[in-house]
């Protein structure tokens, strides 16, 4: 009858305060600082004759702490010398017991004080497994660009950072952009005026192309399941032909599936004028590598983005 008002229960009767309800608000603490002060009167419906409490206020509470408090995990990476940075436990509010106690409170009154309740959230790749599954090279792949073109070496920077140490597990599939996400100024993503020759041109973030492309590479060559890939129109110098992944945010996607018993990670160098990226498992992956051929060591042809075919689409690369 009354859309969010809990009216039956803790979970499902009605909830009437006391006859004599407190006003000392509620004082919510996390690590001994107050979070939070509930008021009694701020959660009641606003029905006449009927005083019981407003669930979605309760709800949006919560979902404000959560904003406030909560940790996400991170999981181990390897630093640029290889070695294992550990892991951090986060931590999230325990929805279902703040509930409890603010319930308490509201319907009992008493308690002037308490503790914000939070569940410890576990990364999904601590130290151990990080370094299980950094002993075994079973890709790798270098491309070369000009590092003298600042914006489309700052993209590409940016979009090996983001794969960097990224750990694919048994029949997971990676997708460059879901993992990299929509390449923003924000980000720090940059227009890149000025491209190599045989690229669709774009507004931010042009380069990145050649991050996907070396990663299919490397992905190809480990044995890898490609469950995803297309091809620029035009044949791009930085591979061979028929051998790059074209990608943009609202278009193409290049997408692989790990298809070993074993989790592998991802490892994306950007240093001089070259990209390498490398796939490591454990020694007790059973890989299947495939012949792929290498790129070449010239660098690139480039054209200013106005002279390109395609200029002015939005697309990446």
């Amino acid at each position: 009858m009354f859309k969010g008002i809990r009216s039956l229960g803790l979970f499902g009767m009605l909830f009437i305060y006391p006859l004599t309800p407190s006003s000392t608000p509620l004082t919510v603490d996390l690590h001994g600082q107050p979070v939070a002060s509930i008021k009694r009167i701020d959660y009641m419906a606003n029905i006449p004759g009927l005083p019981v409490v407003n669930e979605l206020k309760v709800e949006r509470l919560m979902d404000s702490l959560e904003k406030k408090t909560n940790i996400p995990s991170v999981n181990a990476v390897l630093d640029a010398g290889g070695r294992v940075v550990p892991e951090k436990i986060g931590y999230r509010l325990d929805r279902r017991q703040f509930a409890e106690q603010v319930y308490s409170y509201l319907i009992e009154g008493g308690m002037t004080r308490t503790n914000l309740p939070q569940n410890k959230v576990y990364p999904r790749v601590d130290s151990e497994l990080m370094t299980l599954i950094k002993e075994k090279q079973i890709g790798y792949y270098t491309t070369y660009f000009n590092s003298r073109n600042r914006n489309r070496t700052t993209n590409i920077a940016l979009a090996a950072q983001a794969i960097n140490n990224h750990v694919v597990f048994p029949g997971e599939t990676f997708s460059f952009n879901g993992v990299v996400g929509q390449r923003s100024t924000e980000k720090g993503y940059m227009r890149a005026p000025v491209i190599v020759k045989g690229e669709v041109s774009e507004g931010i973030g042009g380069g990145i192309c050649q991050i996907s492309s070396t990663l299919f590479n490397a992905a190809d060559r480990a044995g890898l399941q490609i469950v995803q890939r297309y091809s620029h129109s035009r044949n791009v110098p930085y591979v061979p032909p028929g051998r790059d992944a074209t990608v943009s945010w609202y278009g193409p996607d290049f997408v692989f599936k790990n298809r070993y018993s074993q989790p592998i990670l991802i490892r994306a160098y950007v240093y001089g004028g070259q990209v390498s990226i490398s796939i490591f498992s454990s020694e007790a992956v059973d890989h299947e590598p495939r012949q792929v051929p290498s790129a070449s060591k010239k660098l690139p042809e480039e054209v200013r983005m106005e002279q390109s075919v395609g200029a002015g689409k939005a697309a990446n690369d």
